[in-house]
């Protein structure tokens, strides 16, 4: 009924590879085939409509194949991963799971009952619908994780048109608004989702090769890690047409770096957030960090510099915070943007800005700065209290061969001076042996 579109792709291309998982390839008729006995192990496990089902995973073909059974059963699911696991039993009882459902290491299932009634009034409001729905948490690095409901019927209309069929890796998480995306658009389109579960930069780039993979959905963390490995250089890339990158700033030098290696390679800025979905994007070209960001069934606008978006697939609202919406629908995302006509470049958190005695310092633009030195292999810019000015700048620095603290400070303040306002300048460089990033690829500032 909800996936009807894709089971009649599953079965019009029966033969093809749906998914790629240990090396091995799944075809879509296997899937179409698992898929209806994952929905008589659900009925066997009286995982009745509107039964909230946490489901710990990550991208494998069983894992899939049960998600998208779930789906159809119209369940509500949560998805969760490893990257959680110091927190699932929190999460579990945020999104007050009713069934919890885990995927061995083995591929095999066990279902669990849990003490639990789901009586929140949104999800009340799904079983009057009679949809399926989603709970996806936030990463909660500025704080506790939200959990963001949504009706999954406006989500899954979005995939309905045909686009491109690629060879896709499953690179963005299990429980991520872009892992979701990425999975549902390859299989709608029968592509095929080339898993991993090493995401090291030679591990990525050896399945690349190996599985002829098209397009790299990704982070800019992971994309500089990429370049500092050299991982690039072991490996054959040509099939890769697509990297895509979003989640966090984009780096400059980074950007520009990457496009001069690999020139033929389409670079896309993407831009979503687990309160509204993957809004489409156009970057104005590979080696800028201007972008259109829109598409049917979103709008943008920009008020006092931040981004605001309206999306026909917003969720129904959180578990655990009021709802952010303004009264007539706009979601007030806390992204600080500069405008140019249609295309926008984003410049980080609103949460993230540094105010240095009335001046706002954004992280990103300094880290920028900080990464065209030579040796410099990754920065992390934050704030710290300071009696005078009530903020000072300060940054974590990694290099690539060893350096002299001081040298080193002396060389990243000097540099940001010749390239960025007074009150932009670090007053405090300290050296790291790397720039710490969550299992979600993107970078941890120390607050």
């Amino acid at each position: 009924m909800f996936l009807d579109f894709l089971t009649a792709t599953f079965a019009d291309h029966r033969d093809a590879d749906a998914i790629v998982w240990r090396d091995l390839a799944c075809s879509y008729g296997w899937l179409l085939e698992q898929v209806r006995a994952w929905g008589r192990r659900i009925e066997a496990e009286a995982v009745r409509p509107g039964t909230v089902a946490a489901l710990e995973a990550d991208f494998s073909p069983n894992a899939v194949a049960l998600l998208l059974a779930l789906v159809e059963a119209q369940a509500v699911l949560v998805p969760l991963t490893g990257a959680v696991a110091s927190r699932k039993e929190e999460f579990l009882e945020i999104a007050e799971a009713e069934v919890a459902i885990r995927l061995a290491a083995d591929d095999e299932a066990t279902f669990t009952r849990r003490p639990c009634t789901a009586a929140h009034p949104i999800y009340a409001e799904l079983r009057t619908r009679q949809h399926p729905g989603l709970v996806l948490f936030s990463s909660g690095s500025t704080g506790k994780s939200k959990a963001a409901v949504h009706d999954l019927v406006p989500i899954l209309d979005k995939f309905r048109a045909p686009r491109h069929a690629r060879r896709t890796m499953a690179f963005l998480l299990f429980d991520h608004i872009g892992g979701i995306n990425t999975m549902l658009y390859t299989l709608s389109n029968a592509g095929c989702l080339v898993t991993v579960e090493d995401r090291s930069p030679e591990a990525v780039l050896g399945a690349v090769e190996k599985h002829r993979v098209e397009l790299l959905p990704t982070s800019p963390t992971f994309l500089n890690l990429l370049l500092v490995s050299e991982a690039y250089k072991h490996h054959d890339l040509s099939s890769l047409k697509l990297i895509t990158y979003g989640t966090e700033p984009m780096p400059e030098s980074t950007l520009r770096r990457l496009h001069e290696l690999l020139p033929r390679v389409e670079l896309l800025q993407t831009y979503g957030l687990s309160e509204v979905g993957i809004l489409r994007s156009k970057s104005k070209s590979s080696d800028s960090l201007w972008v259109k960001v829109g598409g049917e069934g979103f709008e943008t606008r920009v008020v006092d510099g931040v981004l605001h978006v309206k999306s026909r697939s917003a969720m129904l609202g959180y578990l655990n915070a009021p709802n952010p919406f303004t009264p007539d629908g706009w979601l007030v995302t806390g992204d600080v943007v500069q405008q140019d006509g249609e295309f926008l470049r984003i410049l980080g958190r609103q949460s993230e800005v540094i105010n240095v005695g009335g001046q706002k310092v954004h992280p990103a633009e300094v880290e920028n700065v900080i990464q065209e030195l030579p040796n410099v292999v990754g920065a992390v810019v934050f704030a710290e209290p300071n009696a005078l000015t009530g903020n000072i700048v300060c940054a974590q620095v990694a290099l690539a061969e060893k350096e002299d603290p001081k040298q080193l400070a002396r060389r990243v303040k000097q540099h940001c001076r010749e390239r960025l306002p007074p009150f932009a300048v670090p007053v405090k460089v300290i050296l790291v042996d790397e720039v710490e990033h969550s299992e979600r690829f993107k970078k941890h500032r120390p607050r």
